[in-house]
């Protein structure tokens, strides 16, 4: 008996089925993925209306309300505009917007500051660098609760070891945060001190991807520190500073937990900053619709000024 050849095999298993080119995607099949992604995104999109777009809007229709719990029926849009009309006439309103804006910016100069230069100080690569980089890193992981305790115990004289230690050298001093002049900037240094990690953070990363070439030109040509920071450096990071700018500008105007804790808007309404001023309107007068409208102008303000500056730094590196 001959030997079964492979052509033999072949025949007896019959044709083989054509295969569609591995490149070509069958017909309605794009129509397929695109149902599949819709579908599987559909539990995700209602979760986050349900979790931002509803109380989005829902901030925006009592803001057009006298809403309040003690009066039946205050869900009224005979008078949209009137809670925006009490705003911008009440000096208590204006006062916190006032108060506001010197903290925001004082505390995001300062931190821009201060994160900046400590970043150009342990930009070296350094074991101990690390180290120190690491330390510098506790407040910024610390609650702001706990923060807000740690400035509470510095500021109280009885407590702190602050005062403690002015008054053994004999130059005692009263509570900041119990004066009405340096309360706000008592509140500035503690939340300078808890947030200046994450600009410093930022800087150092930023400067760590500037080219080695520029720099090493700049030196053999005689270029100084101060030289090479403001000509080779400072063009790299400058993206990154903005960034860290808008970033600590927002946070800025949710410095809640620090007012709270430490002066409770006090003393005589010289720390309650807009968005504190909103909660006691809010929550210990129930004025839901006064609050609400306040909320969407901290929302719109914050919304222009970053646009103003995302502008503003975007311009400065196309001039570069």
């Amino acid at each position: 008996m001959a030997a079964e050849t492979p052509l033999d095999r072949a025949a007896a298993v019959g044709p083989v089925p054509r295969v569609p080119h591995l490149g070509v995607a069958p017909r309605g099949w794009a129509q397929v993925q695109r149902r599949a992604l819709r579908w599987g995104l559909a539990p995700a999109l209602t979760v986050l209306a349900l979790v931002t777009l509803a109380p989005a809007i829902w901030l925006i229709v009592s803001s057009l309300t006298p809403l309040t719990p003690t009066r039946p029926g205050s869900l009224d849009f005979s008078q949209p505009w009137q809670n925006y009309e009490q705003a911008f006439t009440s000096p208590e309103f204006v006062r916190s917007v006032w108060v506001q804006v010197k903290l925001s910016l004082v505390t995001v100069v300062l931190q821009l500051l201060i994160g900046l230069g400590i970043a150009l100080l342990l930009e070296r690569p350094s074991r101990l660098l690390e180290t120190v980089r690491t330390g510098f890193l506790i407040p910024m992981v610390l609650p702001p609760i706990v923060v807000a305790l740690i400035w509470k115990v510095l500021y109280t004289p009885a407590i702190s070891p602050l005062h403690s230690l002015a008054a053994f050298f004999g130059v005692p001093f009263h509570s900041l945060i119990a004066n009405a002049d340096t309360a706000i900037w008592a509140v500035a240094v503690a939340d300078t001190w808890e947030w200046f990690p994450f600009t410093m953070l930022m800087a150092l990363a930023a400067l760590q991807m500037v080219p080695k070439e520029p720099q090493e030109a700049a030196r053999i040509d005689g270029a100084s520190a101060i030289q090479l920071f403001w000509y080779v450096k400072l063009p790299y990071i400058r993206g990154t500073l903005v960034v860290a700018v808008l970033f600590r500008l927002i946070d800025s105007i949710k410095a809640f937990p620090l007012i709270y804790i430490l002066t409770d808007g006090g003393p005589g309404g010289a720390t309650e900053v807009t968005n504190y001023y909103a909660f006691v309107q809010t929550f210990n007068f129930a004025y839901w619709g006064y609050g609400a409208a306040i909320a969407m102008l901290l929302v719109a303000g914050v919304f222009i000024l970053s646009l103003f500056i995302s502008r503003a730094g975007g311009g400065m590196m196309i001039d570069e």
